[in-house]
C-alpha cells in the first residue's frame, strides 16, 4: 500500500471516529433519553425488560465509544493490542444482539397472553442461534488466519487497520440462520397482529395502539438487523475503504441507539394514557392484550370482554371506581 493510500484511509477513519464520538456523545446526554430512563426504569420496581434495557442502553454505549478510544486515532496501539481489541469488540457485539433477541422474545411473550410454550419455543429455537454465534465468532473473527490487523508504515504515519483475509461466503453462511430467526420472529409478531385486527374488526372495536406500536417497533428492529447482517457481511468482499467506514459507522451507532429509544418510546406512550397498570412489569400489564380503558367504556356491558385469571373489564373498573 502506498502512503497516498494510507493516508487516505486514516483520513476516513478519523473522520468516522469523529462523527461515531458525536453521535453517542449526544445518544448519551440527550435530556429527554435521560430523564425517561429515571422516570422508567431507576424509579419504578426491577423488572426483566427493565434490566434488558440497562444492558442494550450501556452496553452499546461501551462498545461504541470503546470502538473510538482504540480505533479512532487518539494514539497508537501496537498490531497485537488491536487484534486482541477487535476481537473484543466483536464479540461484544454478538453478546449485544443476544440481549436485543431476548427483547424482542420478551415482547412477543406478552403479546401473546404470556403463553409459556410459545416463550419455550422462542427460546429453544434462539438457543441454536446462539452457539451459531460463538461458533461464527471463533471461526471468523478469533482466527488470525481468517481475521487480523496489518499496521501501516509509511515515512509520515504508522497506524493498524484490520484485514478480511478470507471471502464472504462464511459470512453468508452464518447469517442465514440468523435472519431466518428474525423473519420467523417478525411473521409472529404480523400473525398475531393480524388475528387481533380479525377480532376487533368483528367486534367493531378499534385496533390496540399499544399491540400495533410493538408490531411496528419489531418490523422496524427486523429491517435494520437485516440491513446490519448485510452490511457486516460486504465488510468480507474488500470493499473501498469509504464504504466500508460508512458500513462500520452504521453497525457501531444504529442497533446501539435504536433498540434502547424502542424500548423507552413504548413506556413512555403508555405512560401518557395514565394506565393503573403501568408501573408493572411489562409482561404483567394488561393493556398489551386488552383494550385500552376508553375503548373499554364505549363498549359498555354489550360485550362481556374478559381478562386473564376470569376478571372481567366492567368488574375491574367497578373495583376502580
Amino acid at each position: 500500500m502506498s502512503e497516498e493510500e494510507a493516508v487516505f484511509g486514516l483520513r476516513w477513519n478519523d473522520s468516522i471516529s469523529v462523527a461515531l464520538f458525536t453521535v453517542m456523545s449526544y445518544e448519551y446526554q440527550y435530556s429527554w433519553l435521560l430523564s425517561a430512563q429515571i422516570k422508567y426504569v431507576w424509579n419504578r420496581p426491577w423488572s426483566l425488560m427493565s434490566c434488558l434495557y440497562l444492558v442494550v442502553r450501556y452496553l452499546g454505549l461501551s462498545l461504541a465509544m470503546y470502538v473510538v478510544v482504540t480505533w479512532g486515532g487518539m494514539f497508537y496501539i501496537p498490531e497485537s493490542v488491536s487484534y486482541d481489541i477487535l476481537v473484543v469488540l466483536e464479540w461484544g457485539a454478538s453478546v449485544y444482539f443476544c440481549f436485543a433477541e431476548a427483547i424482542l422474545i420478551w415482547r412477543l411473550y406478552a403479546l401473546c397472553n404470556q403463553s409459556k410454550l410459545l416463550l419455550y419455543v422462542l427460546v429453544g429455537s434462539f438457543l441454536p442461534i446462539v452457539a451459531l454465534l460463538i461458533g461464527t465468532d471463533v471461526y471468523l473473527y478469533s482466527r488470525p488466519h481468517a481475521f487480523s490487523v496489518k499496521e501501516l508504515v509509511t515515512p509520515n504515519i504508522k497506524y493498524c487497520t484490520f484485514s478480511f483475509n478470507i471471502g464472504p461466503m462464511p459470512a453468508i453462511y452464518t447469517s442465514i440462520p440468523i435472519v431466518c430467526y428474525d423473519v420467523f420472529l417478525v411473521i409472529l409478531a404480523a400473525a398475531t397482529l393480524v388475528r387481533h385486527l380479525k377480532e376487533r374488526r368483528e367486534y367493531r372495536m378499534r385496533p390496540n395502539a399499544y399491540m400495533v406500536m410493538i408490531v411496528r417497533y419489531h418490523t422496524l428492529y427486523f429491517v435494520l438487523n437485516l440491513t446490519n447482517q448485510i452490511l457486516m457481511v460486504i465488510l468480507w468482499a474488500h470493499i473501498p475503504t469509504p464504504a466500508m467506514n460508512l458500513s462500520e459507522l452504521f453497525s457501531d451507532t444504529m442497533p446501539f441507539i435504536l433498540a434502547p429509544r424502542l424500548i423507552i418510546s413504548i413506556w413512555d406512550t403508555h405512560a401518557q394514557d395514565d394506565c393503573v397498570y403501568s408501573s408493572t412489569p411489562f409482561a404483567d400489564c394488561v393493556c398489551w392484550t386488552s383494550p385500552p380503558r376508553f375503548e373499554q367504556h364505549e363498549m359498555g356491558s354489550v360485550i362481556p370482554l374478559t381478562w386473564r385469571d376470569g376478571v372481567s373489564c366492567e368488574s375491574v373498573h367497578h373495583e376502580q371506581s
